[in-house]
């Protein structure tokens, strides 16, 4: 979902990080939003106006982080892992390690941001009132003013019964209760919110072409982003299911190819990489695992030296992020191949290598299976 992103602080163990697409929506809306305060507050000077609308725009991102931390928090609260808040191009998202075990802890996650964001637009409304009342300055009151109608607009957009907005978990939560299947649940919802995508699509292209070109263009970007959305996380329900309780060592290679660590960076890639056509390879010495050599090594020295420097030299020695356990679930395996990049893992018995799980066997097997499933229904 994301590109480069940044870190740009930690609360309540929550890692807070800015996506670099953000720059461009942060830089749209700030233009928006001087042009606002220009038409409110007639006769300043335009400096003056682009620094209410920095500021407007910043606090109504802080705003979309709160209504985040709405959600994370109350995953917390129910011990479900939360990898980060991130905001991005489309606004900010909560990434939630796996799905909820319950119904009600479904629904609980997913009324925690639309709450925040009440709360908030009744806030900035009682501040912009009490400020037109004790006449604090104009740009604080059209701020606040402006806020309020903000998180309104949040609120009521989230609430919409498409997967993944709020209001689509909430009636998966409802579907799942009833139906008893987070399967068929995230199917309907998936389906609600695939729906709902193509209706933004379609009345963007339409607005574009009425002549709000840019209106029109975000509302048509919006709706391919939430299509998109809608069928990952259907998939993501299907491959947890499929992979849940299936332990790794079912998938591993227990006779892994290895390389030794004398062996010089050209003969690795002539005998090993284009032969067997793979990125990374253990390197094991009398019988001992040593490191990880991968292709992204190879970066380190102009191609002239590879005659030269040994395996042995470029490889990773630290190999605790590429490694797993035999007994661990492949589910967790494939969240692992997720967070570090890596399409194979290798699997560890305390300091002994005793196999590689990769990317493609896994794979093969949710293919496997769910074609079978398939067939049964």
């Amino acid at each position: 979902m994301f590109g480069t992103r940044l870190q740009i602080f930690r609360l309540f163990g929550i890692r807070f990080y800015v996506d670099i697409s953000w720059l461009l929506i942060l830089a749209l809306f700030t233009w928006t939003m001087s042009e606002y305060f220009r038409q409110e507050l007639p006769g300043r000077e335009w400096l003056e106006y682009g620094l209410m609308g920095l500021v407007t725009a910043l606090a109504f991102f802080v705003c979309i982080l709160l209504h985040e931390m709405g959600h994370a928090v109350v995953a917390q609260s129910i011990g479900m892992p939360v990898r980060g808040i991130t905001l991005f191009m489309f606004g900010g998202v909560a990434e939630l390690e796996g799905e909820p075990q319950t119904a009600g802890h479904e629904f609980a996650v997913a009324i925690g941001g639309p709450l925040v964001s009440l709360g908030l637009a009744i806030g900035c409304w009682v501040g912009a009132t009490l400020g037109t009342q004790m006449a604090w300055g104009a740009p604080l009151i059209v701020m606040l003013g402006y806020l309020a109608s903000i998180n309104l607009v949040v609120l009521l957009f989230n609430l919409v019964p498409a997967f993944p907005l709020d209001g689509g978990r909430v009636l998966r939560s409802a579907l799942w209760g009833a139906t008893g299947s987070l399967r068929k649940a995230t199917y309907w919802a998936s389906l609600a919110g695939q729906t709902f995508a193509w209706f933004l699509i379609i009345l963007g292209v339409v607005q574009f072409f009425l002549g709000n070109f840019v209106g029109g263009m975000w509302m048509g970007l919006i709706g391919l982003f939430l299509r998109s959305a809608a069928q990952g996380s259907y998939q993501q329900v299907l491959v947890q299911e499929a992979l849940v309780g299936e332990p790794v060592y079912r998938f591993m290679n227990t006779e892994p190819i290895v390389v030794p660590p004398g062996l010089d960076v050209q003969h690795w890639v002539e005998d090993y990489v284009y032969r067997h056509h793979r990125k990374s390879f253990p390197v094991v010495a009398d019988g001992q695992l040593q490191g990880l050599m991968t292709t992204r090594a190879l970066s380190q020295v102009p191609r002239d030296e590879w005659s030269r420097r040994t395996v042995g030299e470029l490889m990773q020695r630290d190999v605790a992020a590429v490694s797993i356990a035999p007994d661990a679930e492949a589910i967790d395996a494939l969240k692992k191949m997720q967070r570090t990049g890596s399409t194979r893992l290798l699997v560890m018995q305390g300091e002994e290598l005793v196999g590689i799980v990769s990317l493609k066997d896994l794979m093969r097997f949710l293919r496997l299976k769910l074609g079978l499933e398939e067939l049964e229904e």
